[in-house]
Parts: C-alpha cells; sequence; structure tokens
C-alpha cells in the first residue's frame, strides 16, 4: 500500500476513535446494531451451509438439557425411600429400589455428558469453520477494495472487523447457540416438572420472581447512566494517558506537565466517581436478588413441610423442587445476558457485512500483455483527478516521458506529487484523461501486471518482522546471497549491517525500533534493487539519511536508474539536479519543464523553489 503525504491529500478524514476499552462490569453498555433483523437475516443466510450440524447441535443441547431435569426427580425418590424405610417401615428399606434409582441416575449423569461433550464439539467445529470462512472472505475483500477506502477508514477500525467482531460472532455460534436453546428447554422441562410435584408450591415459586425482576430493572435502569459516565470517562483517561507517553518529549520541551497532570487528575476523579456509583449499584443485584430467592426457598420449605404433613407429596419431592427451582432462576437469570449477547453479535455481523458489501475496485481488464515488451515510454494526457470528486487535485495534466529518461517531479506541498505517483500505480483512477505506457492505457492492463513494472522507495519506511536477509530478498525469497550482498552494496548499506553482530541474520523488532530510519531507508533501498524492475519510483527516497549517505546512495541510483524510466519525488533539490526532466507542478498544473539549468536559467517558479532552499550565492554559482 502506498503511503500518501498528507498535503496531498484534500479531502476530510474520518474523526480518530475514542481511545480506551468499556468498564469490565457485571453491567456494561452493549453496541446495539442498526438493523437487528437485517444483521441476524444476513448471518442466517451466512449460515445455512451449516444448517444440519447446527440442527443436529440444538437437538443434543436439548437431550442433554432433558436428562439434567430428569435427575432431581430420582434423587427425591431416593430421599423418599429413606425416609418412608425409616419412619415407618421400622428401618426396613428397599436397597434394591434405591440402587436401580442410582442405575438411572448414573445412565442420566451419562447421557447428559455425553450429549453436551458432542454438542459442544459440534458447535466448536461449526464456529470455528464459520470463523474462518469470515476471515478468508474478509481478507480476500481487503485485496478488492480501492486504496480510498484504506485512506478514508481508521486502520484501527478496520482491524477490529477482522478480528473482534469476528470473534464476538464465532463465540455466540459456540456457546450463546446451545445457551438460548439450553435456556428454553429448561424453563419448560423445569417447570413441567414442578408442576407434576406441586402446583401450589409453584405457583409460590413463579410468584416470588417478579420482585427480583423489578429490583433488577430498577437497579439496571439506575446504573445505566454511571457505566455510561464510566465508559467515557475511561476513554477519555485512556487517550490522555496515552498522548502524555506518546508525545512526552513535547510536554516537557514546553514544561506541560503540571498542566497534563492536573487534567489527569480531573479524569481520574470522574472515573472514580462515576465507577463507584455504577460498581456499587451492580454490586446490589446479587446480594438483593439471593435475599429474595432465600425468602423464596424458605416460603417452599414451610410449605413442602406442611403439604408432606397432609400427604400431599412425598418428603423427597421438596429436595427435587429445590433443585428445580434453582434450574429454573439460573436460566432467567441468564436470559438478559443472552439477549446482550445478541445484541452485540447482530452489532458485530452488521459491521463484518457492511465491510464485505464495500464498493470494490473496478475489475481487472482481460487483456494480456508481454511485459518484457515493454520498454517505458509514458504518456499522460490531459489528466484530471481528486479524491473529493468534487474537488481536482490534478487538473489538465499532459506529459509524455521517453524510455530511460529520470524525471523529477517536484513543487511545493500539496502540489500533487505523490497524487501522481498514485494515480501512474492505479492505487486511484483518473477522473478523466489517460495514463498509458508504451501506448496502452494502463486501465486496460492488469493491476499486478503494471505494477511489477515499476520497484518503489517511499518516504515512509516498511519493514516486516524477520531478519535483514529476509527484508532485502522480499521481492525474491529464493534469491542467492551474493545477489543480497550485492544490492546491500549498491544501497551502501552493508556498512551497517556488518557491524552488527548478526550481519544479515539480524532480527528487525516488531517495531523497528532496533534499527534508526535512515537505516531503514538503506535497507527500503536495497529491497528495491533486488527487484530489478523496468521502471522506479523514488518518492523522497533519501529523506531519512545524512548528506554523505545521501551522496553514496545518490550515485548507486545513478547506477540503478541507467536504462530505465525513473519517475523522482523531491523536496531537496539538490537530488534531483542530474535529472534529464524536470517537471514542476502547482496547483496540479505544470508550471516548468526543463533540466535544472535550464530551470534556474529562466529564474522562474523552479528557481524561486530552489533558491529557498539555498543562498543566492550558491544559486548564481551553479548557474553560470
Amino acid at each position: 500500500m502506498t503511503t500518501q503525504n498528507q498535503s496531498d491529500r484534500r479531502y476530510d478524514r474520518p474523526p480518530q476513535g475514542r481511545r480506551g476499552g468499556g468498564p469490565r462490569a457485571t453491567m456494561r453498555l452493549v453496541e446495539k446494531p442498526k438493523d437487528f433483523k437485517g444483521a441476524m437475516k444476513k448471518l442466517l443466510r451466512y449460515l445455512k451451509p451449516y444448517r444440519i450440524f447446527l440442527l443436529l447441535s440444538v437437538i443434543f443441547s436439548m437431550a442433554s438439557t432433558v436428562f439434567n431435569i430428569l435427575s432431581p426427580r430420582q434423587m427425591g425418590l431416593i430421599t423418599t425411600e429413606l425416609y418412608v424405610g425409616m419412619t415407618q417401615k421400622n428401618g426396613r428399606i428397599d436397597f434394591n429400589y434405591i440402587g436401580r434409582i442410582i442405575l438411572i441416575l448414573l445412565l442420566l449423569y451419562i447421557g447428559y455428558t455425553l450429549f453436551h461433550v458432542i454438542q459442544g464439539l459440534i458447535s466448536n467445529t461449526v464456529s470455528q469453520k464459520i470463523g474462518y470462512e469470515m476471515r478468508k472472505s474478509m481478507a480476500d475483500k481487503c485485496n478488492k477494495l480501492p486504496l480510498s477506502y484504506f485512506d478514508t477508514n481508521l486502520h484501527g477500525d478496520i482491524l477490529s472487523r477482522l478480528t473482534n467482531d469476528i470473534d464476538t460472532i464465532t463465540m455466540t455460534l459456540n456457546q450463546s447457540l446451545s445457551q438460548i436453546t439450553t435456556t428454553i428447554t429448561q424453563i419448560v422441562g423445569v417447570l413441567v416438572m414442578m408442576l407434576l410435584i406441586s402446583p401450589l408450591m409453584t405457583a409460590v415459586a413463579v410468584l416470588i420472581l417478579p420482585l427480583s425482576s423489578v429490583f433488577v430493572a430498577v437497579l439496571v435502569k439506575k446504573s445505566q447512566k454511571f457505566f455510561k459516565a464510566q465508559q467515557e470517562n475511561l476513554g477519555d483517561l485512556n487517550g490522555h494517558v496515552e498522548e502524555m507517553f506518546s508525545g512526552h518529549l513535547v510536554l516537557k520541551v514546553f514544561n506541560g506537565e503540571e498542566r497534563s497532570i492536573d487534567k489527569f487528575k480531573t479524569f481520574n476523579a470522574k472515573l472514580f466517581e462515576s465507577s463507584r456509583k455504577s460498581q456499587f449499584l451492580s454490586g446490589l443485584m446479587f446480594p438483593v436478588t439471593g435475599f429474595i430467592g432465600d425468602i423464596g426457598y424458605v416460603a417452599i420449605c414451610v410449605l413442602g413441610g406442611y403439604l408432606v404433613l397432609s400427604n400431599g407429596i412425598q418428603v423427597g419431592d421438596i429436595q427435587a423442587f429445590i433443585r428445580y427451582v434453582r434450574q429454573f432462576n439460573n436460566p432467567l437469570r441468564q436470559t438478559a445476558g443472552i439477549a446482550n449477547t445478541l445484541q452485540s453479535t447482530a452489532a458485530a455481523a452488521e459491521r463484518v457485512f457492511e465491510f464485505l458489501e464495500e464498493t470494490e475496485e473496478i475489475p481487472d481488464s482481460e487483456n494480456i500483455y508481454n511485459l518484457s515488451d515493454f520498454k517505458g515510454d509514458v504518456s499522460f494526457k490531459n489528466v484530471y483527478f481528486g479524491y473529493d470528486k468534487n474537488i481536482s487535485i490534478i487538473k489538465d495534466f499532459s506529459v509524455d516521458v521517453k524510455a530511460g529518461q529520470k524525471v523529477a517531479i517536484v513543487g511545493p506541498t500539496g502540489a500533487g506529487k505523490t497524487t501522481l505517483v498514485n494515480l501512474l500505480m492505479r492505487f486511484y483512477d483518473v477522473d478523466s484523461g489517460s495514463i498509458s505506457i508504451d501506448g496502452v492505457d494502463i486501465r486496460d492492463m492488469k493491476r499486478n501486471d503494471l505494477r511489477s513494472l515499476f520497484g518503489m522507495v517511499l518516504q515512509d519506511t516498511w519493514l516486516f518482522n524477520g531478519t535483514l536477509r529476509e527484508n532485502i530478498a522480499y521481492p525474491d525469497s529464493d534469491a542467492d546471497f551474493e545477489d543480497i550482498q550485492k544490492a546491500a552494496t549498491l544501497a551502501c548499506a552493508e556498512h551497517f549491517i556488518l557491524s552488527g553482530g548478526d550481519g544479515y541474520d539480524m532480527i528487525i523488532n516488531e517495531e523497528a525500533s532496533n534499527i534508526s530510519s535512515g537505516q531503514k531507508q538503506l535497507i527500503t533501498i536495497a529491497r528495491t534493487i533486488m527487484a530489478d524492475n523496468p521502471m522506479l519510483i523514488l518518492d523522497e527516497a533519501t529523506s531519512n539519511v545524512d548528506t554523505r549517505t545521501e551522496i553514496l546512495i545518490q550515485r548507486a541510483m545513478d547506477n540503478l536508474m541507467l536504462n530505465r524510466t525513473s519517475f523522482i519525488i523531491a523536496h531537496r533539490l539538490s537530488t534531483i539536479r542530474n535529472a534529464d526532466v524536470i517537471i514542476v507542478i502547482d496547483d496540479g498544473r505544470i508550471v516548468e519543464k526543463g533540466n535544472h539549468k535550464e530551470l534556474l536559467s529562466k529564474q522562474g517558479f523552479y528557481h524561486k523553489l530552489y533558491y529557498s532552499q539555498f543562498d543566492r550565492v550558491a544559486a548564481n554559482s551553479i548557474v553560470s
């Protein structure tokens, strides 16, 4: 991906998102989708190929839940037999009967475990497969999206869709789908078992539930504003801390420590207050609901004891009923969590499908050209272009470049220099006009074929994790070590490479912070030399090196550019004195064209640019 000078981008970027996550608490704000039904319908269509497996997962989940529901009643039968045997049969207990019940319990537990494991295996396999397919689809989509999408969207947001949003979807499919099935089955099944034991006790248990529900609803309503404030305050605090650490040098230079600390204290105090209130209110939930639940258990025990004495139920039924009440309450408590999970999943799916439905690049032409036949004549004809369709950056740009020429593109900041390179590489397509190579419109070429004609050295360097050898050999992973050394030597990089203890096997860390900016630039130049492309683009290729190294690189570049069509973007005009043609642009138009001496002798726009970098005496001596 090319880099773009900020000044060349004359369109508004989206605002940077708030830094810092939301609070990890019992109750939390859930991102809600714009269209819940629409997002879930799209997700269901995506799940259609796996519907048989998902159906099997639901069936096994229901079966395991049923086995789990049946076990308390069997345990109640054992308790009843022991009680009756000791109190009414003079200690004669039917252990054969108890043994049969234990065998049934064992079979129920084995069935529950077996079906639960099988269901988990199916749901996990299907969810991970769907996650794999979604990531693959999004990775393929990345290669089809125009560069403008990445320029106008936060990279962190795109990465979040590829990782966090898909993880949310897979987690829901893996856990929440079976949880929903289990919850529904358990509520219905347990309610039936409770009614079979005692409709009266069931009515008491069910009537107590609204008390907990009303309390939780009131608590959530009161605490929601504090959780929202906590999330916002945490984001403000994290953002301020990040700014303090990333800009600590500027902070110290302008003696801004006290102001920054005062601001930190303000954010910290707000976070403390909102967190204290939100956590306190959320902390009340379990004790109070537990208290209400305990009152319910007491009422059930008292009522159950009365029914036992009046021969309405057996004593073991009280034990079974209390376990059923627990099984009945747990899924009801989980209902709010499931609802939040579905909301988050729909929001995540919405973001994923929004990405997958983005407008793609214009499809490649089917034309096939022999790339070895291209000589390197480049022609811009009446080119107009703007990142914003209403504002043109390049205006009626026309120029013919002969094969093998070294063409320098210069101009003030924001003139459109890098934009021309973006158009030449088809990172963007022209709004009107045409760009052709050897008479072939670049829009009639495959993008990969077009870009394989150019080697690029950009102002912003990019190195990946790995050795220096691997970075230099990136264009050809099978390159001989001798060729790698030759490229490093031509780029004036071998001296610093060999001065390190590991030489070419030195590992570049994640941030490439173990080598300097200038050394990174040398490695990227060596990498371009290794590519051996027929044409070159150099965008401020020596911007990060010292003057002595710049002179050496300039000599190497002259050798590299020999017989190659080369486009050189430069702000330091001393680096382009030997260019065959210098194109001076301002506000997207060509204002002057010629070689270095010709343009200085005209004492026009180029002369002013050059004069702004060198004193009058030096400029006059060069002219003479």
